[in-house]
C-alpha cells in the first residue's frame, strides 16, 4: 500500500473524531479557560480546526522556520463557521495526500527557529507525530474543557459516559 493510502485513512479517520467534537463546542463559552494558564477555549478550539493545514505545510515544503513564518491564525466567531474551516482544511489535506508520492512522503522535514533546530524526520514521520498525534492532544485538551462546562462528549474511540453506545 503506497503511504499516502495509509495516511489518508488515519487522517480521515482522526478528523471524523475531532469534527464530532468541534461541533459541540458552545460559541458563547469561546472566550472562557480553565485555569489563567490555559487557552481560551476558542484558541484552542481554532487551533485545533487549523492542525490539518498542516499536513500541505509538511509535505510540499522541507521546513517550517518560526524566524521567517508569517502566522495568521483564524478567528471564526460561530461553532458552525469553525466546523466549516475545519472540513474545507482536511479537504485540502486530504487531497495534498492524493497527490504526494512515497518518495516525496519519504523525504526530510525541519522545525526550526533560525539556526535552533528543533527536528528533523521523515514527512511521513512529521505527518504522524506533528499533525496527527498533535491534533489528537488538543482534542484530549478540548474534551476536558467540554466536560468542565457540562458539554455531553461524542464517542471517539469507544463510548463515553454521555454516549455509551456507538
Amino acid at each position: 500500500m503506497p503511504l499516502n493510502e495509509s495516511l489518508i485513512a488515519e487522517l480521515q479517520q482522526e478528523a471524523a473524531s475531532t469534527r464530532k467534537m468541534l461541533e459541540r463546542v458552545p460559541e458563547k463559552s469561546f472566550s472562557w479557560k480553565p485555569h489563567e494558564k490555559s487557552m481560551a477555549l476558542g484558541q484552542l478550539s481554532h487551533h485545533l480546526a487549523e492542525i490539518p493545514d498542516w499536513v500541505s505545510a509538511s509535505v510540499e515544503q522541507d521546513e517550517l522556520d518560526f524566524a521567517t513564518f508569517n502566522y495568521v491564525p483564524i478567528e471564526e466567531t460561530t461553532t458552525e463557521a469553525l466546523v466549516k474551516v475545519f472540513d474545507e482544511k482536511v479537504k485540502k489535506a486530504v487531497e495534498c495526500l492524493k497527490n504526494a508520492s512515497d518518495e516525496k512522503l519519504s523525504g526530510n522535514w525541519t522545525m526550526r527557529n533560525g539556526e535552533k533546530v528543533y527536528f528533523t524526520m521523515p514527512k511521513t514521520a512529521v505527518i504522524r507525530y506533528f499533525v496527527l498525534n498533535h491534533a489528537v492532544h488538543h482534542r484530549g485538551q478540548l474534551s476536558v474543557y467540554m466536560r468542565m462546562l457540562d458539554v455531553p462528549l461524542p464517542s471517539v474511540y469507544g463510548p463515553t459516559a454521555d454516549e455509551p453506545e456507538m
